[in-house]
C-alpha cells in the first residue's frame, strides 16, 4: 500500500473486506457439579482449594498412622478415640478429596478408555477399603490412611498445578467485537443523532470523526480521510480514502472527518467473517493426548492385569491372607506420585520459567507440539518489522549538507500530521529554519516557504508536476532504496533537487538472527503480508525467508496457514494483528507478539511479551528442553512401576524377597522426590534470545 499518497509516491493496492486432557476436562466438570461455575478459573480454585484442605486433613491422619509410626519408630500420641482420628479424616480425604478422581473414574469406564483418573481412582478406593478392613479388625497389616492421604494430596497438587499452566479461556470472539464502537452517529434531517451498532440499518449514513472508529462497512459519501486498517489488513501504514471507497467496521479514521453509508450490518461484516474464521479454526484444533494419559492407561491394565494373577497365584498356594495382602499392596503402589507428578510438575516450572524469559504459555500443549514444528510463517508488519514508517536513508547533492537536507524537510513537514510527516521529523533533532505558507498538494507532497525560498517535499508526482530533473548523483541511492521496498521522497528547493529520503516499515534489527537461527535448527521461515509483493519479496530476500505470501487478504492467511499443512508441514504462526487470529488459530502453534492486538494474544497459544521475533527460538528450545524432561520423569515413573508392582506380588518370594506395603509406600516417595528434582531442572535452561540464537 502506499506509504505517503499525500506525496504520491504509490497508488494504493485494491482491498477487498473479507487441550485440554480429556481426563481433566471430565473430572473438572464433576468437581463443579452444582456450583454454578464452570469456567476455567473455578476449575483451577476448586482443584487449589480441595488440595489445600486435603493437606490439612492429611497431617494429622499421616502423625496418628500406626503404620507410618512405625516406620520412623515413634509412638502416636494416644488418647480417647485418637485411634479413630486417621480413619474419620482419611474418609473425609477420600470422599472430598478424592471426588474428581473417583467422578472422573466413571467417565473414563464409561468411555472404555481407561487413564490416570481411574488408575488414582483404584489405588485410593483400594486403599480406603483395606485401611477400613484393618480399623474394623478384619486385618491387622493393610492400614493405609496415610497413604491414601499423601496419594490424594499429591494428585491434587500435580491437578492444579497442571490446570494452573492452561492460563486463560480463550476470549478471541470478544476482543474482535470489541473494536466496534458501542454507538455510532447516525445522520439525519435535524443532524446527528447517537444510536446504538444494532439499530443501523443497510442505506444508513453515519458521521466518523478524526480518530473515531469506522461503526460498519460501507462506502464514502462525504470526505476523505487516511484510515488506520492495521487492525483487519496488517498493513502498517494508514490509507487515503475517499468519496466512492470501501471502508471496514472497525478501522480508524486517523485525521478528517467522513460520512459513511452503511452496506453491511452484523454477520454481513467483514470484521463479523473474521470471526467466524476464528470460531471455525478453533472448533478445527485437534487435541492431543498427553503422555501422561498414555502411561496411564499403559499402567491401569498393567496392574489390573498383576493384581489379579497375584490373587489367583496367592490362593492356589494356600494362603488367603497373603493373597489379600500382595493384591492390596499391588493395587495401592500400582499409581505412584511420580506419575502424578512427572507431567504437571515440568508444564508448571517450564511455564514459569517462560514467563521470567518473556514468554506466557496459554496452551499446555503448545510445547509439546511446538518442538515438532518444521515452518514458521511471520506475519511481516509488526512482527519482522517495526510495524512503524521511518526514515531509513537520505542523500544531499548539489552542495546542499546532510543536516540541511534533513533541516529542510523536517521544517517543511512539521506542520503535516501524517505518519510519514512524523517520520521526517522525528529524524531531525536539531533546529530547524522558520517556515510559512504551508500548503499540501493531494496527491504530490508538501510545499512551505523556508528561508524566502519556496521548498517541495514530495514522490515521483510532484517531480512530474514541477518538471524537476533528478541529479545523477541520486540515482544510485534512490534505485537502491527502490528495491528495497522503500518510498523515495525528493527534497526540492526553488525547483531544483537538493536531495532524496527513504521512508520505509523498517525490519527489526533482530529478525534477521531470529530467520538465521530457525535454518540452523532446520525450520523453513515463511512470511505473509498484505503488503504489495515487491514490496514482500525485497524484505523476504533481505531476511533470507524460504517463501513469501504476498497481498494476502485475512482470510487468505488462514488459508496459507491451511495450504502449509496439506504439504504436510508442521505450522507455527507468528503474528500481532486482528486479521492474524484465524491464522494463530489454525496453525499447529500459534505464537502472538505482546505488542499485538488482544484479539491475536486471545488467540495464540503462546505469547512473546517483547517484539523480538528471536523469542520464537526460545519457544523451540524450551518445547525441546521440557519434552526431554517429561520422557524422563514418565520413564523413571513408568519404570519404578514396571519393577516395583512385580515384586510386591511376591515373584521373588521363592528367594526372600518381598516388598511390604510398608516399604512400597517409602518407594513410591522416593520416586516423587526423583521426579520433583529432574523437572526443577529445567530452571537451569537460558532462555534469553541472544542467546539462544547464538548458538
Amino acid at each position: 500500500m502506499s506509504t505517503h499518497e499525500h506525496h504520491g509516491t504509490a497508488a494504493a493496492k485494491d482491498h477487498a473486506p473479507a487441550s485440554t486432557h480429556e481426563h481433566h476436562e471430565a473430572a473438572a466438570a464433576q468437581a463443579h457439579a452444582g456450583h454454578g461455575n464452570a469456567g476455567h478459573g473455578g476449575h483451577v480454585a476448586q482443584f487449589r482449594d480441595r488440595f489445600w484442605l486435603s493437606l490439612v486433613l492429611a497431617v494429622p491422619v499421616v502423625l496418628f498412622s500406626e503404620m507410618f509410626a512405625d516406620l520412623l519408630g515413634y509412638m502416636p500420641p494416644s488418647f480417647p478415640a485418637s485411634a479413630w482420628i486417621s480413619p474419620v479424616l482419611g474418609t473425609v480425604v477420600y470422599l472430598h478429596g478424592g471426588r474428581p478422581f473417583l467422578t472422573g473414574a466413571v467417565t473414563e469406564a464409561r468411555s472404555r478408555r481407561p487413564g490416570m483418573m481411574l488408575l488414582v481412582a483404584l489405588a485410593i478406593t483400594v486403599a480406603f477399603v483395606a485401611s477400613w478392613a484393618t480399623t474394623l479388625g478384619f486385618t491387622d497389616s493393610l492400614d493405609f490412611w496415610w497413604e491414601l492421604a499423601l496419594l490424594v494430596v499429591i494428585m491434587l497438587l500435580g491437578h492444579w498445578l497442571e490446570m494452573r499452566a492452561l492460563g486463560a479461556a480463550s476470549g478471541a470472539l470478544d476482543a474482535l467485537a470489541a473494536l466496534l464502537p458501542d454507538l455510532a452517529e447516525k445522520v439525519t434531517d435535524d443532524g446527528t443523532v447517537e444510536v446504538p451498532l444494532d439499530a443501523l440499518r443497510t442505506g444508513d449514513v453515519v458521521l466518523v470523526r478524526a480518530g473515531g472508529r469506522v461503526p460498519a462497512d460501507g462506502v464514502i459519501v462525504d470526505g476523505s480521510a487516511h484510515l488506520d486498517e492495521a487492525m483487519i489488513t496488517g498493513e502498517s501504514r494508514p490509507v487515503r480514502r475517499g468519496v466512492g471507497d470501501q471502508v471496514v467496521g472497525g478501522t480508524v479514521a486517523t485525521d478528517s472527518t467522513l460520512r459513511v453509508e452503511v452496506t453491511a450490518i452484523g454477520a454481513d461484516t467483514a470484521l463479523a467473517g473474521i470471526q467466524r474464521l476464528v470460531a471455525d479454526a478453533q472448533a478445527s484444533s485437534s487435541r492431543a493426548q498427553a503422555l501422561a494419559d498414555r502411561a496411564a492407561a499403559f499402567l491401569f491394565w498393567f496392574a489390573l492385569g498383576v493384581g489379579v494373577i497375584t490373587f489367583v497365584v496367592w490362593t492356589l498356594i494356600g494362603d488367603t491372607f497373603d493373597a489379600v495382602e500382595r493384591t492390596v499392596t499391588v493395587l495401592v503402589i500400582a499409581c505412584p506420585h511420580a506419575l502424578g507428578l512427572a507431567i504437571p510438575l515440568v508444564i508448571a516450572i517450564s511455564t514459569e520459567r517462560a514467563a521470567r524469559a518473556g514468554i506466557l504459555v496459554k496452551d499446555r500443549l503448545a510445547l509439546e507440539r511446538m518442538r515438532t514444528v518444521d515452518t514458521v510463517l511471520f506475519d511481516k508488519t509488526g512482527t519482522l518489522t517495526t510495524g512503524r514508517v521511518t526514515l531509513v536513508g537520505h542523500a544531499a547533492t548539489g552542495g546542499t549538507t546532510d543536516d540541511e537536507l534533513l533541516a529542510l524537510a523536517a521544517a517543511v513537514e512539521a506542520d503535516s500530521e501524517h505518519p510519514v510527516a512524523r517520520a521526517v521529523v522525528a529524524a531531525h533533532t536539531g533546529a530547524r529554519p522558520g517556515v510559512s505558507d504551508f500548503r499540501t498538494l493531494p496527491g504530490r507532497g508538501v510545499q512551505a516557504v523556508v528561508g524566502g525560498r519556496t521548498v517541495h517535499v514530495g514522490g515521483p508526482a510532484l517531480l512530474a508536476e514541477l518538471d524537476a530533473a533528478v541529479p545523477e548523483d541520486l540515482a544510485g541511492p534512490t534505485a537502491r532504496w527502490t528495491e528495497q521496498a522503500a518510498s523515495v521522497l525528493h527534497v526540492v528547493v526553488d525547483g531544483r533537487v537538493v536531495g532524496a529520503l527513504a521512508v520505509a516499515d523498517a525490519i527489526r534489527p533482530e529478525s534477521k538472527a531470529a530467520v538465521d537461527a530457525l535454518h540452523r535448527r532446520g525450520v523453513r521461515v515463511a512470511m505473509v503480508t498484505g503488503d504489495a509483493r515487491h514490496v514482500a519479496e525485497a524484505v523476504g530476500a533481505q531476511l533470507g525467508i524460504d517463501e513469501v505470501f504476498a497481498e494476502v487478504l485475512p482470510t487468505d492467511k488462514d488459508a496459507k496457514v491451511a495450504e502449509l499443512q496439506a504439504r504436510g508441514h508442521t505450522v507455527a504462526m507468528a503474528g500481532d494483528g486482528v486479521n492474524d487470529a484465524p491464522a494463530l488459530t489454525r496453525a499447529d502453534v500459534g505464537i502472538a507478539v505482546g505488542a499485538g492486538t488482544d484479539v491475536a494474544i486471545e488467540s495464540a497459544g503462546v505469547v512473546l511479551a517483547s517484539d523480538d521475533p528471536r523469542g520464537v527460538v526460545s519457544v523451540i528450545a524450551l518445547s525441546t528442553a521440557s519434552y526431554r524432561k517429561m520422557w524422563q520423569n514418565l520413564v523413571w515413573a513408568t519404570g519404578y512401576n514396571l519393577v516395583a508392582v512385580p515384586l510386591a506380588a511376591g515373584v521373588l518370594a521363592w528367594a526372600g524377597i518381598v516388598l511390604s506395603p510398608a516399604v512400597g509406600a517409602i518407594l513410591m516417595s522416593v520416586s516423587t522426590i526423583v521426579v520433583a528434582l529432574n523437572a526443577q531442572l529445567l530452571r537451569r535452561l537460558d532462555l534469553d534470545p541472544a542467546r539462544v540464537t547464538a548458538d
